[in-house]
Parts: structure tokens; C-alpha cells; sequence
């Protein structure tokens, strides 16, 4: 861990790391601690998908496709959502941004709401664990929630501890296709590091141990 935080979080506090980091299983953890709402990028797609709102039906119409939202949508998305009441106190960013010009966007929505800039945890992990992590990776098709056959595994092998589904394993999480992932993530997110890594409100922790671990120790580093 490179430092601790000097002061209380106020505004966003953002999760990075590369697929397979652990950054929603923390996410959830640290967000509930704090107080503050949980943000996915993918719940806040999922929700303005199923709504029909303008965006919605736009990054809809592009995934369709095959191709990537850009960063206009995206960023229109998060902000309709940072602006919901709940948010006023504080939140958490989990898979946003995801680019330089998204951390672009998202500071310039900060400074219009007069929030502090934004604490920024960082998850490094080897590639070996990641691989590990995702090629054992289940997710339940019906309550979404996420398994690993080696460190999390449903007590009934490939059935949902909580309403029996069979577990899928997601397509991108076969070899191959983790391998591209990560140089995707090299290619776009990686350099945020750098970006965020200049302020005085960068943390990086040492993903690599057990998400229980991983928690305790962020937990000790916001109440400071």
C-alpha cells in the first residue's frame, strides 16, 4: 500500500484495477462501510436499458452492433445518475472511468457540484492470479451473483446458493479472451494510474490476497 488517506472521502471515490481485480466484491464491501451508494457502470447501462431512455436506447442500437459505447454516452449516463439525491453525500465509482477523457468528464461534473476531488483506490494484481480468478469465475443467471470454483465456490457444485440456477461461465472469461481484455485494459484504462497517480488521494493496494484481507485493509485506511 503506497499511503494513507489524510482525510474523510467527500464526492467520488473511484476503484480501479484490471479485469479480475476484485473491484466489485470491494466496491460493495467499502461502499456499504461509508455509507454511500455502490455505482456500476454496467448496473447504470443495464438500468437505462430496461428504462427505454434516450441514452438507453442509443448504447443499446451501438451494442447491437457489435461495438463499443463511446464516452459521450457513457459519461451522460453517470451523470444523470451522480445527480440522484443519494449521491449528494458521497459515492462510489466502480468500472467508471475508464479512459482519460471520462476522468476528464467526471472532474469537470465534480467541480460543477463543488465536490472535492476524487479518492482513487487502485487494485494491482499479477496476471496469474487474474487468470486464475476469471477462468474459475460462475455467474447466476438470475441473481447475478458471481462465484470462483477455487476461492468462492457455491456449496453445491454449479448451482446457486441462493435460488438453485445452474452457474454460467461468462464467454469472456475463457483464456484467450482474458488475454485480450487485459490489453484492452493496458491500452485505455491502465494510463488513469498515471493520471489519478499525481494527486495526493491515490491509493494502491496490493490485490493479490484474499478479499477479506483486501477489505480490512481498506477499511482501516478510510477510517484514518
Amino acid at each position: 500500500m503506497s499511503q494513507t488517506v489524510n482525510h474523510p472521502p467527500r464526492g467520488a471515490v473511484i476503484f480501479l484495477g484490471p479485469p479480475g481485480a476484485g473491484k466489485g466484491t470491494q466496491a460493495r464491501n467499502i461502499a456499504k462501510h461509508l455509507g454511500i451508494p455502490h455505482i456500476s457502470t454496467g448496473d447504470i447501462f443495464r438500468d437505462n436499458v430496461e428504462k427505454g431512455t434516450p441514452v438507453g436506447l442509443a448504447a443499446k442500437a451501438v451494442m447491437a452492433h457489435g461495438d463499443l459505447v463511446c464516452d459521450d454516452m457513457v459519461n451522460e449516463m453517470v451523470r444523470e445518475r451522480l445527480g440522484q439525491p443519494d449521491c449528494v453525500t458521497g459515492f462510489l465509482l466502480d468500472g467508471y472511468p475508464r479512459t482519460i477523457p471520462q476522468a476528464e468528464a467526471l472532474e469537470a461534473m465534480l467541480k460543477k457540484a463543488d465536490q472535492a476531488p476524487p479518492v482513487v483506490v487502485n487494485l494491482r494484481v499479477s496476471y496469474t492470479v487474474i487468470v486464475a480468478r476469471l477462468s474459475g469465475r460462475r455467474i447466476c443467471p438470475v441473481c447475478h451473483r458471481t462465484y470462483n470454483l477455487i476461492s468462492q465456490p457455491p456449496r453445491t457444485d454449479g448451482v446457486c446458493d441462493q435460488d438453485g440456477a445452474s452457474l454460467q461461465q461468462r464467454p469472456d472469461d475463457q483464456e484467450e479472451a482474458i488475454r485480450e481484455r487485459l490489453s484492452a485494459y493496458e491500452a485505455q484504462t491502465a494510463p488513469l494510474i498515471a493520471y489519478y497517480g499525481k494527486g495526493g488521494r491515490f491509493i494502491e493496494v496490493d490485490g493479490d490476497r484474499s478479499p477479506d484481507q483486501i477489505t480490512n485493509d481498506l477499511t482501516r485506511l478510510f477510517e484514518n
